[in-house]
Order: structure tokens, then C-alpha cells, then sequence
């Protein structure tokens, strides 16, 4: 949090993704302690890359996102978190979300639930009319979609940090998140471990298996609700 609100500079990875030191930074000092502790494990990073060959199930594989929500960093809007997942054998599974912001510690083991700062956390299964939805959907080519969805849940928002709005399906802050591309596996592994062991059924945006380590960067879309509305999302966001 030392540079929050504090930046000089910041660098475009493209025309509308950005970095800053603060990415750097958090990377480097999240490697050094798990290359310290775990020092035979791989790592896929954001920002420094994946150490191994591209694509390849090692048994250990950590996921790096050291700063999810840079452009809401960057302009001093409060949210944004640092993710860490664990992949054995190619399954994620452990997560770790931390919003630096909230002081909030997001944690799971498949098949150990999920926890807020040391406390059990459940997605509370509301209504799909009392739904609170995180939404990200292609600006053209989804009115439909986007309409549809808008009738039958109370809200819609899209809060810049897909790794938050994932976590939070876990303890009800939202009922479902939708997503239908460019995502990265960073912006899922911790957050979709943390969706699931709260009580929510994450696929992908066409209701396949939601983590592949050989998906490209930018290429994957998500799906996450609670079980009774899982699927009508899905009927609702499809494509001919």
C-alpha cells in the first residue's frame, strides 16, 4: 500500500492495460517468500511470466496475480487485491485473496471451505430478483444478453478487479459474476478455489470446466453463481 495514491508513473502493457511499480514490487516480494518456502515449485506470474515450459501441468504450480485492478490502483479507487492460488497435478488448489484496502484475507483448500480473515464464509443462495451481479460482458454484439440479465436480478455492477468480484461469491457480497472473456488465469485461480468452497458452482461463460492450465492469457471466460441460478445465467448469456 506504500504507493497507493502515490504513483509517478505508470507503464501501458497495451492501449488499455497498465502496470506500476507497485505491481513489480508486490511480485517480487510475493516469489522471493514462496521460492524461499517451496523453492522446487513453479510459478505463473502476471507480470514476470511462468517459470517451466508454457502450458505444462507441473505438479506444483503457483498463480500470481501480485495486483488485480491496477487501473483502479492506479487511480486511487479502493479496489484491487493480490491473488495466489496453488495448482497440484493441473487443479487449483488453494486460494489466497488479500484486499489491502478492507485489511480482508480471503482463504480455501479444496474440501476445507472457505474463510474471511480465519472465519467461515458461505454464500447465502438469495433470490435471483435479489441478486447483486458482477457483469462484464463485450461492448457490442450482448444487448440482449445484458437486458435479459438486468430484468431478473435486482443490480448489475462491474467493479475493475475480476479476482474481488469472484472472491466475493463466497460470502454473499455477490450472488453471481459473469465474465464472457479476457481473463487470465491469475485473475481465477485463488478467487475460483475461494467461489467454490463458499457454496457458488463456477464453469466457464459456456458452462465448461472453468480452469485449463493451458488457456492462453486473455482468452477465458467465467461463469459463477449460486447452484439454483447457475444455470439460467448461463441460459441467459447464450450465443447463437
Amino acid at each position: 500500500m506504500s504507493f497507493y495514491e502515490r504513483l509517478e508513473s505508470v507503464d501501458f502493457k497495451s492501449e488499455k492495460d497498465v502496470v506500476t511499480e507497485a505491481d513489480h514490487r508486490s511480485e517480487e516480494a510475493i516469489l522471493e517468500i514462496i521460492g524461499k518456502a517451496f523453492p522446487d515449485d513453479a510459478f505463473l506470474a502476471e507480470e514476470s511470466g511462468e517459470s517451466g515450459e508454457s502450458g505444462e501441468a507441473t505438479d506444483r504450480l503457483w498463480v500470481i496475480d501480485p495486483l488485480d485492478g491496477t487501473v483502479n490502483y492506479a487511480n486511487g479507487i479502493p479496489f484491487f487485491a493480490v491473488s495466489i492460488g496453488l495448482c497440484i497435478d493441473g487443479q487449483p488448489t488453494l486460494g489466497v485473496v488479500l484486499d489491502p484496502t478492507r485489511d480482508e484475507l480471503f482463504t480455501a483448500v479444496a474440501g476445507g471451505g472457505a474463510h474471511l480473515n480465519g472465519r467461515r464464509v458461505r454464500n447465502p443462495g438469495r433470490r435471483l430478483s435479489d441478486a447483486v451481479v458482477s457483469l462484464g460482458l463485450p461492448s457490442r454484439g450482448f444487448g440482449h444478453q445484458y437486458r435479459e440479465i438486468r430484468k431478473r436480478v435486482r443490480i448489475t455492477r462491474a467493479m475493475g478487479s475480476a479476482t474481488l468480484s469472484l472472491t466475493y461469491l463466497a460470502n454473499g457480497r455477490f450472488d453471481a459474476y459473469a465474465q464472457w472473456t479476457k481473463l487470465s488465469l491469475w485473475d481465477i485461480c485463488a478467487a475460483g478455489v475461494i467461489a467454490i468452497e463458499g457454496g457458488a458452482v463456477v464453469t466457464s461463460a459456456r458452462g465448461t470446466a472453468w480452469f485449463d492450465i493451458a488457456m492462453p492469457s486473455k482468452s477465458i471466460g467465467i461463469v459463477a453463481a449460486a447452484p439454483a441460478h447457475h444455470q439460467e445465467i448461463l441460459d441467459l448469456l447464450a450465443v447463437d
